[in-house]
């Protein structure tokens, strides 16, 4: 299994990350698909728009953002989740990518916890 760790689709790429995949639904304003040199783009393992709405990047609102979030995940109903496990398991390592300022209040970081807590190996 792939060796994860998080960052902003904005800082440079370094030899470390791995295979790249976007987890955020929208494409990140501004980054050129060169700089972001992705190799998978999940849009469907974001936050369902309503949720992603709701949460706003308030970080008051983080904990029950991550509660609603994960449940979303639990259910995996674009069966994305499945195929993120799928390109890991092929790979030494990997960079979840997010475009969001806030580096302990988005996405990502819950994404990165639920597999950790969810699936061995990561």
């Amino acid at each position: 299994m792939a060796q994860l760790q998080i960052k902003r689709v904005r800082e440079d790429r370094d030899p470390d990350d791995g295979a790249r995949i976007l987890v955020d639904k929208l494409w990140p304003r501004g980054v050129s698909k060169d700089h972001a040199a992705l190799n998978h783009w999940f849009k469907n393992l974001a936050p369902t728009d309503g949720l992603r709405k709701w949460f706003g990047h308030d970080p008051q609102k983080f904990e029950e953002f991550a509660s609603r979030y994960r449940k979303e995940l639990d259910q995996d109903a674009s069966g994305e989740v499945a195929e993120l496990e799928h390109v890991l398991r092929d790979v030494d390592a990997a960079t979840l990518l997010y475009d969001a300022k806030d580096v302990e209040h988005n996405n990502a970081v819950v994404l990165l916890g639920w597999l950790r807590d969810h699936r061995s190996g990561f």
